[in-house]
């Protein structure tokens, strides 16, 4: 997979994070654990992409 494909699938999985945890934020009971989750992957994720952008 190229750098630039691979940079590409974090920025959807990214948004898609960010969706979802919109969407739980949402609920009338939101699951803060999972919120937690989603945010600390979300974040891996970003720091993946600003590495990848940093070397280019």
């Amino acid at each position: 997979m190229s750098i630039e494909k691979h940079l590409e699938a974090l920025k959807a999985k990214h948004e898609a994070l960010d969706i979802e945890i919109e969407q739980e934020g949402n609920r009338p009971l939101p699951d803060q654990t999972l919120i937690s989750t989603l945010k600390k992957q979300k974040l891996k994720i970003k720091e993946e992409i600003e590495q990848i952008t940093a070397k280019e």
